[in-house]
């Protein structure tokens, strides 16, 4: 088993229902009712479909920058974050030409990327699964997963409003906002 491998299951059984999902830009995934976030599975036949992501190192972040989001974020898994978001991505094949310099200058110089969302933190949790890593078979670069309380979920659109409006979300082309909330047990 692969501690950083996690699989999110999108089909009729979960711990987070899904209150909507969003086609931002691309290609739709289908309708699920619910999702089950667990680590390193393999796609089972009753999922109407399995994302892979592997966590890994930081990559567009600064020493100072990662010490703060450190510093500032709370773990997933509070008792108090009842509200979820999956937003997995893709960006384009220009993207992935540019060097690593520039896409940094992209990410944070011009799109303030680490900066932004610093300012919704310890409101908002978050852990990235790169999904590139796995290979080339996988539909998307990214999976993103957030939780929040229900209180916050005002500042989590903000959130994800400021970013999907900077230089770096024209590189997107394709992205799905799946919204949960966890049902109680």
């Amino acid at each position: 088993m692969n501690p950083r491998l996690f699989s999110f299951v999108g089909g009729s059984a979960g711990p987070w229902r899904v209150t909507r999902i969003d086609t931002i830009v691309g290609e739709p995934l289908p309708a699920v009712t619910n999702v089950t976030v667990v680590p390193d599975v393999s796609p089972t036949a009753d999922a109407s479909w399995t994302l892979r992501g592997i966590t890994s190192n930081e990559r567009y972040v600064t020493r100072d920058e990662k010490t703060d989001l450190v510093a500032r974020q709370e773990g997933l898994g509070r008792a108090a974050s009842m509200c979820a978001a999956l937003i997995p991505i893709r960006k384009s094949p220009e993207w992935w030409g540019l060097p690593q310099d520039e896409r940094r200058r992209i990410f944070e110089d011009q799109s303030t990327h680490v900066k932004t969302g610093l300012k919704f933190l310890p409101a908002i949790a978050r852990r990235l699964h790169h999904c590139r890593d796995l290979g080339p078979d996988e539909p998307f670069d990214f999976l993103t997963w957030f939780e929040y309380a229900p209180a916050d979920s005002a500042a989590f659109d903000d959130l994800v409003a400021l970013l999907r409006g900077t230089p770096e979300w024209r590189y997107v082309t394709r992205e799905i906002d799946v919204r949960l909330v966890r049902d109680e047990a």
